[in-house]
């Protein structure tokens, strides 16, 4: 009995031609992708084995201090920056109750929304010979968050561990993670964050307003 491919040639032939189309087209997209999936195992991996040397918490939610206050009572030997967090008062408090040293908390007030929470520090990290942090901000916002840092601090050859802190919340839409990564670009090319524009257009977050419920 003869086979298909003897009945069908042409059939056959077409279905092989097609697939080696398909192979072809897709072949310079999977050359174009192999050194960003490379670039990011590459920092997964020197991530696992470089120690944090700091904790980097991003203002937005009084209770990422409170959590912070928390995980530096675990890991005493390492910095605290919080960046835009709350009033410098409630901050204070929260670190004091946690027996935190005042001198082990860096508290910079220069961000104006997420990715000038990295963008404002970035620097100032490397300055301080530091490679790696912890960063703790919400897990609703976390998603957000990772994106401008492996843009922002991977710039610099900082990595980071992501700490969540529970809030009960959905997560952020991926619209306003897209957004803020495409800024974290502009900055990483320019030096601009687009803050202003966005301010303009309304897209930043809200001013985080002053808590003062500590005793």
């Amino acid at each position: 009995m003869q086979s298909r491919e003897a009945i069908y040639p042409r059939a056959q032939q077409g279905k092989r031609s097609k697939k080696s189309q398909s192979r072809r087209k897709s072949f310079p997209w999977l050359m174009l992708l192999l050194p960003a999936v490379l670039w990011l195992g590459y920092r997964e991996i020197r991530s696992y084995f470089r120690q944090p040397q700091a904790v980097l918490v991003l203002g937005g939610a009084p209770e990422r201090e409170v959590f912070a206050a928390e995980f530096a009572r675990e890991h005493p030997q390492i910095s605290v920056w919080i960046s835009s967090g709350s009033n410098p008062e409630y901050t204070e408090w929260a670190f004091a109750e946690a027996g935190i040293a005042p001198d082990r908390v860096i508290i910079d007030r220069e961000a104006v929304d997420t990715v000038t929470n990295f963008t404002t520090l970035v620097d100032k990290f490397k300055a301080e010979g530091i490679d790696s942090v912890y960063l703790i901000t919400s897990d609703y916002h976390m998603r957000r968050a990772q994106v401008i840092g492996e843009i922002v601090l991977g710039s610099r050859g900082i990595d980071f561990k992501p700490v969540s802190v529970p809030s009960g919340r959905s997560p952020e839409s991926l619209e306003k993670a897209v957004r803020d990564g495409a800024r974290a670009i502009l900055w990483v090319a320019t030096g601009r964050t687009g803050s202003r524009l966005s301010q303009l257009l309304n897209t930043s977050e809200a001013p985080e307003p002053a808590v003062n419920n500590f005793p």
